[in-house]
């Protein structure tokens, strides 16, 4: 089995099966899963696809300290939206 040289396919391949993973996670609300939990997982799923658009679809592999001052403004900010996101189930 040939394996899958062209980044771009395998970043859009990547993409597809982070998405499916997002889904299959949201399936599991109606199982009586913690809500909190769940949507933690969602944004982390997101937080993943977002470094891999940057990374291939803009070239930040490229330019390694601009992936890598993106990567961190955005792992703040994903700790940002879940700390607003974990408030109602902690203050609860």
């Amino acid at each position: 089995m040939a394996l899958i040289q062209d980044p771009i396919l395998r970043a859009w391949l990547s993409l597809l099966a982070l998405s499916a993973a997002s889904v299959l996670v949201a399936f599991l609300v109606p199982a009586g899963l913690n809500q909190a939990v769940i949507g933690s997982v969602i944004l982390l799923l997101a937080w993943m696809k977002v470094r891999l658009i940057l990374s291939r679809y803009l070239g930040l592999w490229q330019a390694p300290s601009w992936k890598s001052g993106f990567n961190w403004v955005l792992g703040f900010y994903c700790l940002l939206l879940l700390g607003l996101y974990l408030i109602p189930a902690l203050a609860g």
